[in-house]
């Protein structure tokens, strides 16, 4: 864990004393990210059985056919899949831009069925499998890498930010590398699937920009003393992670078309699941869940009339 730290702002192995320092900051952060991994419920099969089974699956999805659809057009998930040839499910996570909605529907009260009534709706979108897992633990532990990544990346904002104690070349270095960064998806971008879509080519000059940003970074000269304030600030953010990281716990009651409902007496399910901020300017919330998907579902490789649609 330490590496990684180290492996997102490479210029602390600068700093005296770097891995022991690092070491009691990240050891702080662990505890607190067990906790939070350990907390998340169970995975839920996603499948197009579970759609009309599972009221937490149905939530997610308009259709059987769009889970489907959704999942397949995972690159990670393919990219999984291809490299565990034995494997016939995986364990992945599903983030999801989530908002409510005003429509007009129908209610029914005592025994008068009333239309047009003002209702709030519940909507899913944007949904991306990012992370993906041979089985649940390690689904988990991977999750435990990347929010100790996202720590890493506060850190180095937090530098970038402070025009004070830092020379003008290395603040626009690290500001630099912080964008970077956040266009690969480090961090929690990674677990909830926050991050704009980039092709092969994007992602491996997005590669060859970071490393040139790491090479600019070591050879910068500083003084020692803005050395040992990067570390500083790094160990501080991960002694303080709850500042950082955290995750809710949302229970709403829905019926089948994910209309908001205060109590059970028309057909709905109370559904719980987790929502995460991504930080930013301004940070934003996004839903995720835990799933576990079979190989047999995946839909042929081909075109993908998204991506085609989006280069028209």
């Amino acid at each position: 864990m330490i590496d990684r730290a180290i492996a997102v702002n490479p210029r602390l192995r600068l700093a005296q004393r770097h891995k022991e320092r690092l070491g009691h900051a990240v050891a702080i952060s662990l505890g607190y990210i067990d906790k939070l991994t350990a907390s998340l419920p169970a995975s839920h099969e996603a499948n197009a059985a579970a759609w009309s089974t599972d009221p937490f699956i149905r939530a997610f999805f308009a259709t059987p056919d769009d889970l489907t659809k959704i999942f397949s057009r995972s690159e990670e998930l393919r990219g999984f899949f291809a490299r565990n040839a034995d494997h016939t499910h995986a364990y992945a996570t599903l983030g999801m831009a989530m908002y409510e909605r005003r429509v007009l529907g129908v209610a029914l009260e005592g025994e008068l069925v009333r239309h047009d009534v003002v209702q709030t709706k519940l909507c899913f979108s944007d949904h991306r499998v990012i992370i993906c897992g041979g089985t649940e633990s390690d689904l988990r532990a991977e999750i435990a890498r990347r929010l100790v990544d996202q720590l890493a990346l506060e850190g180095l904002a937090r530098l970038a930010a402070d025009r004070r104690d830092l020379v003008a070349k290395g603040r626009e270095l690290l500001e630099a590398r912080v964008a970077l960064l956040e266009r690969q998806g480090v961090g929690m971008r990674s677990v909830l699937g926050d991050r704009p879509d980039a092709d092969a080519d994007e992602l491996a000059r997005l590669k060859v920009q970071i490393e040139d940003n790491a090479r600019n970074l070591a050879a910068l000269r500083v003084p020692t003393e803005a050395v040992e304030l990067e570390l500083d600030r790094v160990c501080d953010v991960y002694s303080h992670p709850t500042d950082h990281l955290y995750v809710e716990r949302r229970s709403i009651r829905l019926d089948l078309m994910n209309v908001i409902r205060q109590d059970d007496t028309q057909a709905s399910h109370e559904i719980e699941f987790r929502v995460a901020r991504i930080p930013g300017d301004p940070p934003r919330m996004r839903a995720f869940a835990l799933v576990r998907y079979p190989r047999a579902e995946l839909l042929p490789a081909g075109l993908h009339i998204d991506a085609a649609m989006r280069a028209l």
